[in-house]
């Protein structure tokens, strides 16, 4: 009796552990690496390692909802060796070229991104569906008012799964077992149609390397 009590307590308790949420902010960050190099839109060789870019222009993807960023650049970047290999990733090994201007764009933090991050599919739960928007109104005077509506708040949590999709989906750093991959971040607040030409560029622990994405 007292032996099945044990199993029965052990059970539960297995059971509540395998129940509890993970922590965003202590889930792995990165995407989940592509087969090969060559999956990605352009290529480059530094050494003994690999490295596939592709430009994402303001949009930031992974695994949860559409994101946006007004202020930055993404560049979803996966890192390649040898069997076995790894790789210290820092912080400052990317910079971006954007029509070849001498002047480079250094990556950024994903918090920076995180800070102003959006969904462009989000609707507020306020929202009433199949509402008309408002087109302005008729004021005293005869003339047409043009007053918008406010700019609904999105909700703390909402606004925090953004913050943590962004960090779970950044390039991690440090010492890492290869392949890596994940997105790098650089300030840009232009049009991605106005961009001709973009280049990567990588100086790190692996040597340097330029790959043309644009």
């Amino acid at each position: 009796m007292r032996v099945s009590s044990l199993l029965c307590c052990a059970t539960l308790c297995v059971g509540f552990l395998a129940a509890q949420p993970v922590d965003p902010a202590k889930a792995p960050q990165g995407l989940p690496a592509r087969a090969t190099p060559a999956d990605y839109q352009a290529q480059g060789k530094v050494g003994n390692f690999s490295i596939g870019a592709e430009f994402t222009g303001h949009g930031i993807p992974n695994a949860q909802q559409p994101l946006n960023s007004e202020d930055y650049v993404g560049v979803e970047i996966g890192l390649f060796g040898p069997a076995g290999a790894h790789l210290t990733i820092g912080a400052s090994d990317f910079s971006l070229r954007i029509n070849g201007k001498k002047e480079l764009l250094p990556s950024q933090p994903w918090g920076m991104v995180a800070k102003g991050v959006k969904d462009l599919e989000w609707v507020s739960p306020d929202a009433v569906p199949g509402e008309p928007k408002s087109k302005g109104s008729i004021n005293g005077s005869g003339g047409q008012g043009s007053t918008p509506p406010p700019t609904p708040k999105v909700p703390i949590d909402t606004l925090r799964a953004w913050q943590m999709a962004v960090r779970n989906a950044a390039l991690a750093q440090g010492d890492r077992a290869l392949p890596q991959a994940g997105l790098v971040f650089f300030p840009y607040r232009g049009k991605v149609a106005n961009i001709k030409s973009i280049e990567l560029i990588y100086e790190g622990a692996a040597g340097t390397a330029t790959i043309g994405l644009q």
